[in-house]
């Protein structure tokens, strides 16, 4: 008996085969399963983060400093997409490659020395910023030096994010390399080696005197991760 096979058909099931377990590596991965906040736990101040509808809801409360939800487990190369909702009289963003204080530390940014407690929150932050300014995209560090890679140089960047929708940021860190980008718009492009890695968080901004900002929220959903460590 003679057997004929399609050579396009096994063209495919070799390339499937001989990937083996590097493609594995390359898959997406949820960061949040759309029900609870397993693997993710609280780090500075105590805004509130509930699950609902499938999306993580943080919402701003008085009398406490910026609050992130972090995730258990750090993380070097990856690309990193999700989607987010934001109040426009809020302030918020996305760490990665972070890390906490484990003691009080001075810095100094533009020139000014802060006194930063333990227990707070620095690292690589990628902006939400639904002010005028419109640097959401855009990398800052927070709790340590400052704008790194500020949006003023990109306006179609800026032109980019959507008052009261939902937005959608990719972020691709390969070694000192650090991309973003939003609603497919590339926004910011920084090379910096200061932290190879840390965790992911989500951060609700402190609201200071702002009476009007206590209860406004900012939502993230559909958060997936493809790690790129080798």
């Amino acid at each position: 008996m003679k057997f004929r096979f399609n050579s396009v058909r096994v063209s495919l099931l070799l390339l499937v085969v001989g990937m083996g377990p590097t493609a594995l590596a390359d898959e997406w991965a949820p960061l949040f399963d759309g029900k609870t906040l397993d693997g993710w736990k609280q780090e500075g101040g105590k805004a509130t983060y509930v699950v609902k509808n499938g999306e993580i809801v943080g919402t701003a409360v008085p009398k406490t400093p910026n609050s992130f939800l972090c995730t258990k487990k750090p993380y070097g190369d990856f690309i990193l997409e999700l989607e987010f909702k934001v109040d426009p009289v809020l302030n918020s963003g996305v760490q990665i490659r972070s890390h906490v204080y484990k003691e009080d530390q001075v810095i100094t940014i533009k020139g000014k020395k802060k006194t930063k407690t333990a227990g707070t929150v620095y690292g690589y932050q990628v902006e939400i910023d639904p002010s005028e300014r419109a640097f959401t995209g855009g990398i800052y560090d927070e709790a340590r030096r400052g704008w790194l890679n500020p949006l003023d140089k990109n306006p179609a960047a800026r032109k980019a994010f959507q008052q009261n929708q939902w937005n959608k940021f990719r972020i691709e860190c390969r070694g000192d390399s650090i991309k973003t980008w939003i609603n497919d718009v590339a926004a910011a492009d920084l090379k910096d080696s200061m932290t190879s890695s840390g965790f992911i968080a989500l951060q609700v901004h402190g609201v200071g005197k702002h009476k009007e900002r206590v209860g406004k929220q900012v939502s993230w959903r559909n958060i997936r991760i493809q790690v790129l460590d080798k």
